[in-house]
């Protein structure tokens, strides 16, 4: 256990910090994001999916050798690869590596035919540790049970389409998304009772929204102390359209999660 807590500490550090700042601003009807400044956002063709396919999922780079990403972007029948460092999907770009998967690990509660029962959270194992750089570093994760008030500015990151329906980005895209809190999102002319606490709101203002292509990835939020952690995973968005007023893009409540992800992580290495 001492040589796993020990691992922890140096993969994570420096985590939430990226060596670019990202602008603030205000994927849908998000802006260009500036190059490399989410340096923990994984996807991109092939991305985290099929190696022939186009890019339809992103992912957090949490450890030198762990992606957290989306269970419903999972699928056991196909072959993955999970590109780091990149920012512009149809360039070839210094830095960046595509990492081959050792194993797929989906939550264990999740319900594939009903997202908002929550535990859309899968972890995948990479088969190499990645060398951290100015290209590719950290996600952090926010302390168990935290719970971000209503109107937290958080960014949701990604290379989903840029309108409902439309084509995906090239271009890793940011869009300033403020939580919607819990008692708000519940509410009837909401999303209503379905929603379990361990899911988070953001957006709904008919605006700016995320969309398919931005599952798995993050929502960002920067803490007190100036560290960026994340503090959703990009899950489902209304069927009546990406950026639908007062449906909010929900995510996966990372906070809720810490115990399985520090489980997975603890008995995979232990097990070597």
């Amino acid at each position: 256990m001492l040589s796993f807590m020990l691992l922890s500490v140096l993969v994570r550090w420096g985590a939430g910090f990226p060596p670019i700042e990202p602008l603030p601003t205000r994927v849908v009807n998000g802006v260009d994001a500036r190059p490399h400044s989410w340096p923990w956002q994984v996807g991109g063709p092939p991305g985290l999916f099929n190696w022939t396919a186009i890019h339809t999922c992103g992912g957090s780079l949490i450890a030198t050798n762990w992606v957290m990403t989306a269970a419903h972007c999972i699928n056991n029948k196909q072959t993955y690869r999970v590109y780091v460092g990149k920012y512009n999907l149809v360039e070839e770009e210094a830095g960046s590596l595509a990492v081959a998967p050792e194993k797929l690990i989906v939550h264990e509660k999740f319900n594939p035919i009903f997202a908002a029962f929550g535990n859309d959270v899968a972890l995948i194992k990479l088969s190499e540790h990645v060398t951290l750089s100015d290209t590719v570093q950290l996600g952090c994760l926010p302390p168990a049970g935290t719970i971000l008030p209503n109107n937290y500015p958080c960014y949701i990151t990604g290379w989903g389409r840029i309108s409902t329906g439309g084509p995906i980005a090239d271009k890793l895209q940011q869009a300033l998304m403020p939580v919607v809190d819990h008692d708000t999102c519940t509410q009837p002319d909401w999303w209503g009772p379905i929603l379990r606490p361990t899911l988070l709101c953001a957006g709904g203002d008919g605006v700016v929204g995320g969309c398919n292509g931005d599952s798995g990835g993050p929502l960002n939020c920067k803490n007190a102390e100036g560290v960026w952690e994340v503090h959703g995973i990009t899950s489902f968005v209304s069927g009546l359209g990406c950026n639908y007023v007062k449906k909010p893009t929900v995510f996966t409540r990372v906070s809720a999660f810490n115990d399985w992800i520090d489980g997975v992580t603890s008995l995979t290495l232990n097990l070597l």
